[in-house]
């Protein structure tokens, strides 16, 4: 979906997900020491502004404006400042060695972007630093509930640590979700990898 897509979505709802942090994100990087921490493809900016609360100093980047404005009165509403960049994660200049925290949460890219925006991604993290990849694992689209239908746009654990040279991975799984539903409990089915990497930055 593009930007005007996810404009429209964001619009018409107060908000898609819920205000606080995706569940998987806190239990994470939940009493992590804080540094600079990069939100890729941040949406409405629930999990930019958590991260803010817990001391971090977040940039936030999504090319929806309805999702970072909806992202700004949250932060207000807590307090907390984030920085909010209009961009295409695609072409979105991340840097090199540069954030002690790149967080890429449901990030609907198909292939060959997907790849690349990961391997930035994992160019971007600093020596020391974390870089967490959560999103619909391509088994949910037949196994599991919700997410896009398009198993174009969803991941495997085997392509994301692809990219992860220099790194210590230290999860990397396919994880259930639990999702409340108008017909019940149902479960979906995410991809997750965390890795760190090593102080000396040697990649």
């Amino acid at each position: 979906m593009n930007a005007q897509g996810w404009d429209d979505r964001y619009r018409d709802a107060e908000f898609v997900w819920s205000v606080g942090p995706n569940e998987t994100v806190q239990k994470y990087l939940h009493g992590l020491t804080p540094g600079s921490a990069l939100d890729l493809g941040a949406g409405e900016c629930r999990n930019a502004v958590w991260l803010a609360s817990q001391g971090w100093n977040v940039t936030a980047v999504d090319f929806s404006r309805i999702g970072l404005d909806k992202g700004r009165k949250l932060a207000a509403n807590k307090g907390v400042d984030v920085t909010f960049v209009v961009a295409d994660v695609e072409i979105f200049d991340m840097g090199y060695r540069a954030w002690d925290l790149v967080l890429v949460s449901y990030l609907q890219i198909p292939n060959p972007q997907r790849l690349s925006v990961l391997e930035r991604a994992a160019e971007a993290v600093a020596p020391d630093g974390l870089l967490m990849v959560i999103a619909h694992d391509r088994s949910n689209v037949a196994d599991g509930w919700g997410g896009p239908p398009d198993e174009a746009v969803c991941y495997s654990v085997e392509e994301t640590v692809s990219v992860l040279d220099g790194f210590d991975v230290q999860i990397a799984g396919v994880i259930e979700r639990d999702v409340d539903t108008e017909s019940g409990p149902r479960v979906a089915l995410d991809t997750l990898v965390v890795a760190h990497r090593a102080k000396t930055g040697v990649s």
